[in-house]
């Protein structure tokens, strides 16, 4: 495999980007209700993120497109480091919006490192990387909730101190090992736009090429964040489970992901197309969410996530692939940057409208409406595989 050291190394801090969050986010409910605070402001607190994501990712992609990747991702992990380190420090609530802030303001990891993937890679070897990507992902749900979970009933500092140590590791690899992709002019000069990319978005929703692909993923995201950021809070309204047995259930998600793209998604990525795989991976979603309704035990709970789990692993990375390729080489940071704003503006409603759900109605309802909105995905969906299918008889 070609680039296997640059490969490892972005590996490397993606692992530790979700590590640190898969740590926390099993506690994180139970330690903000703590401080005496309704539900919604645990959904606000998980918003906080993407509400500062949405306006830094695109910059931060922009800028790692003139002045080289390996810079923004140093800042970037120092950011996440300095988060952690801050929520191991929280003595109130706004200590933990600040540490969410900090870390969503400028710990752009994943849009940077999804575009540093893209430079290396192309065409079925990109859908695989990406793939193999999702297993780093999974690893990091499998190992990070049991040891949150687990750490945070001695004391919900310990996680957080933990997710800033192992930053620091993943920071020093990047220095040492990680080579610059990016062919950087010595006259570069900032512009005001590079900070306020407005138009950049505006132009990347309106891209004839991707905006049904941005539309499909920004509802997929809208749906699985609604669920995921309110998964303590459901369990604990609808089965009155803990933050330990959470803890089980990431675990279990992260290991079911971690056999299925280890083991079967490289060989269904040379068999099937992109949108095959896509759709099959929408299809299992939408069935894990409509059961999350009718769940009334903690074993029905692990068989819906069972589906929801396959129908991610499926779905994410050729979703990814399919943006990526057709991004041009010269601007992949900025599109990465764009399509992580879409994300973000979903991750900054879902939670909040997660947390209300559950607490003004019965809390299985969450797994319907996520439901509704991963259909919405599924036809977008749809509708881009119409549109490839006139093109190609527009050709012939």
């Amino acid at each position: 495999m070609e680039h296997r050291k640059e490969l490892l190394t972005i590996f490397s801090i993606m692992f530790t980007e979700h590590l640190g969050w898969s740590l926390i986010l099993p506690f994180l409910p139970y330690y903000v209700k703590s401080f005496g605070v309704s539900s919604i402001y645990v959904g606000l607190i998980i918003a906080t993120f993407s509400f500062f994501q949405f306006f830094s990712a695109p910059i931060i992609g922009k800028l790692s497109d003139k002045f080289g990747r390996k810079p923004l991702i140093i800042m970037s992990q120092l950011a996440t480091a300095t988060g952690f380190l801050i929520l191991g420090f929280a003595n109130s609530v706004f200590m933990i919006f600040l540490s969410r802030v900090i870390d969503g303001l400028l710990g752009s990891n994943m849009t940077l490192t999804n575009a540093y993937i893209s430079d290396i890679t192309k065409g079925k070897e990109r859908l695989k990387i990406y793939g193999y990507s999702g297993i780093i992902f999974s690893l990091g749900m499998f190992i990070g909730p049991a040891i949150g979970g687990f750490l945070a009933t001695i004391d919900y500092s310990i996680p957080a101190f933990l997710a800033f140590f192992i930053s620091l590791i993943t920071l020093a690899l990047t220095i040492i090992f990680l080579k610059e992709t990016v062919k950087v002019s010595k006259n570069v000069e900032i512009k005001s736009k590079d900070f306020f990319p407005v138009k950049d978005f505006v132009q990347g929703l309106k891209n004839p090429v991707l905006k049904s692909i941005f539309f499909e993923f920004f509802f997929f995201i809208f749906s699985f964040s609604m669920l995921t950021s309110s998964m303590a809070l459901f369990s604990e309204s609808q089965l009155k489970i803990g933050p330990d047995t959470i803890g089980l259930l990431f675990m279990f998600i992260g290991s079911v992901r971690i056999i299925f793209q280890a083991l079967i998604f490289p060989r269904l990525a040379n068999k099937f197309s992109q949108d095959s795989l896509t759709i099959a991976g929408l299809l299992m979603l939408i069935t894990g969410l409509v059961n999350i309704y009718f769940v009334n035990s903690v074993a029905a709970l692990f068989i819906s996530f069972f589906f929801f789990s396959i129908g991610g692993a499926l779905s994410r990375p050729s979703m990814l692939s399919s943006i990526s390729n057709k991004a041009k080489d010269d601007e992949r940071g900025k599109i990465m940057g764009v399509f992580d704003s879409l994300s973000s503006i979903s991750m900054i409603i879902a939670p909040i409208i997660g947390a209300f759900i559950i607490d003004n109605y019965y809390p299985g309802t969450i797994g319907l409406i996520a439901a509704a909105f991963m259909i919405i995905s599924l036809i977008f969906e749809l509708l881009e595989i119409k549109k490839k299918k006139e093109e190609i008889k527009l050709i012939h």
